[in-house]
């Protein structure tokens, strides 16, 4: 990285699991730097989600780096998630019609039940602990009982990794989501139904949903628990596979939460 920036230029790694991540600084400039970001930072950048993008550079070996930025600030915590701005930032994202046509042109699909079924099924199959759990036999019956139900034809950019560490407030006041590798277009259940089950009270998801700016229903209780099994699900085998029990047990009670959810409420 520093020679793309000059010898007077400190480049120190950002951390995070890709390891593709770095700080820049020299004298009183500060660049957040970033090998091979989602193609479409330049659209997001424009609309003021993330923080502003400075410059992109593509290398000799084909890597893309992008410059941007860097603001400081910190990571939202789980309370302040409750806040307003969080659901209309995200209201922001859902209905931005730039974004979508860009990830669009990207990824050229979308995320549609049929086919995460089949995908979860597959997970499902390749793992003993998960054959063999009655939680998840209960949930992939409630999956295939409920996939006619679920179908949403109005798609959009899903963020899919919406946990509050991917939220940034700037010292300035201003809220930005970042981290935007494993975005999709799909059902925006997907996303609300992420951030309602991880951080807000049930008795305030109404509230929350008026805050992004629509009506809480029964269609998108139904969509929104579609996709957190789905979610559920996937975490577990992954954790399994990996060996890590801990994480495991947590999708599973998690999993466990939502099936009484789905029978409490009769969805």
């Amino acid at each position: 990285m520093e020679h793309i920036l000059g010898e007077d230029w400190t480049i120190i790694p950002a951390g995070g699991s890709t390891g593709a991540a770095y700080y820049a600084q020299s004298n009183q400039k500060k660049l957040f730097l970033k090998r091979n970001s989602s193609p479409f930072l330049a659209v997001l950048s424009a609309q003021g989600i993330v923080p502003k993008l400075v410059w992109t550079k593509r290398l000799e070996n084909g890597d893309v780096v992008t410059a941007q930025q860097w603001l400081d600030g910190k990571a939202l915590n789980i309370e302040e998630m409750q806040h307003p701005k969080v659901a209309k930032l995200l209201s922001k994202i859902h209905h931005s019609s730039e974004l979508l046509d860009m990830l669009l042109r990207i990824e050229k699909t979308t995320i549609v039940p049929d086919q995460m079924l089949v995908r979860v099924k597959q997970f499902v199959q390749g793992n003993k602990f998960a054959r063999h759990s009655l939680t998840i036999y209960k949930a992939i019956k409630y999956l295939e009982k409920r996939i006619l139900d679920v179908y949403y034809d109005q798609q959009v950019v899903c963020h899919c990794d919406l946990n509050h560490h991917n939220w940034m407030l700037s010292n300035n006041g201003e809220l930005y989501l970042i981290d935007w590798d494993n975005a999709r277009v799909g059902d925006p259940a997907m996303d609300i139904g992420r951030i309602l089950q991880s951080y807000i009270p049930k008795q305030e998801w109404s509230q929350w949903l008026e805050h992004y700016g629509i009506e809480n229903s029964r269609y998108l209780m139904q969509r929104m628990h579609w996709y957190l099994i789905i979610d559920e699900i996937i975490g577990y085998v992954w954790s399994e596979s990996r060996y890590k029990t801990k994480e495991a047990d947590i999708h599973l009670n998690e999993l466990n939460q939502l099936l009484h959810q789905i029978n409490d409420w009769n969805l």
